[in-house]
């Protein structure tokens, strides 16, 4: 009898056991993937140059704009990633919000491959040397470059965020008041979206930097806890 009793307690503490691993694991690679995210910051200043209303009709290298393509390229594939590396764990929450969370990562990295096509079109407009014919299309698909960005990069990230803000929060994942950083985080990024969709603000200018800040504080703070800590675990009930 006492044979089977300690038999039962090893397998159940083994199954908690490699329960744990499995989830230290996927916090390791969801929190990977969320400092990689922050791998196209350098995008600001290597677009500058495919911003000049003259870009297309001036001449030199245009590896700026392929380092930054690459780079937001890997970022969509990485936001997917960070997504569907947190299903497993978020769905036992509520699996329904967890599957919107992945679709939403779906719809960015859309966007941002999107927004990609556009630059690398006026950079073959430039290359082809078609000159002053090609400026109004190389405004245009610029110009659509940076309102795709708008939804992708900018709304985008505070629907995904208040979506996992909300999941993170109820199963404390996380310390809580991390993921009222998410959450409440979206409202400051969507409402200066909106200025900027009305013209109250450039879209690259102080203000609209300032409203994204919590969002990439959340996102940032997200994945060193995860990557250094893991998911909080709950206290082991005694058999």
């Amino acid at each position: 009898m006492n044979l089977t009793i300690n038999s039962t307690i090893i397998s159940k503490k083994s199954v908690i056991v490699s329960s744990i691993d499995s989830k230290r694991r996927i916090a390791l690679v969801a929190g990977i993937f969320y400092l990689l995210t922050f791998i196209s910051i350098p995008t600001l200043s290597l677009y500058v140059s495919v911003h000049d209303a003259n870009y297309v009709l001036s001449r030199g290298s245009d590896n700026k704009v392929f380092i930054g393509a690459i780079l937001e390229l890997l970022v969509a594939l990485t936001g997917i990633g960070t997504a569907v590396a947190l299903y497993p764990v978020l769905k036992r929450q509520n699996e329904g919000m967890a599957l919107g969370l992945v679709a939403s990562r779906v719809l960015e990295a859309s966007t941002i491959f999107v927004g990609v096509a556009f630059l690398l079109s006026v950079v073959t407009l430039r290359q082809s040397g078609v000159g002053q014919e090609a400026l109004s299309a190389s405004h245009a698909l610029v110009a659509l470059y940076d309102r795709v960005f708008l939804i992708g990069q900018s709304f985008m990230p505070a629907i995904n965020d208040l979506i996992l803000g909300i999941l993170l929060y109820q199963s404390r994942l996380v310390p809580r008041a991390l993921a009222l950083i998410g959450i409440i985080g979206a409202i400051p990024l969507v409402t200066g979206d909106l200025f900027v969709l009305f013209g109250y603000i450039e879209q690259h200018s102080p203000y609209a930097g300032l409203s994204a800040l919590m969002v990439a504080v959340f996102e940032f703070s997200l994945g060193v806890y995860l990557v250094f800590k893991g998911f909080k675990t709950r206290k082991a009930i005694r058999i």
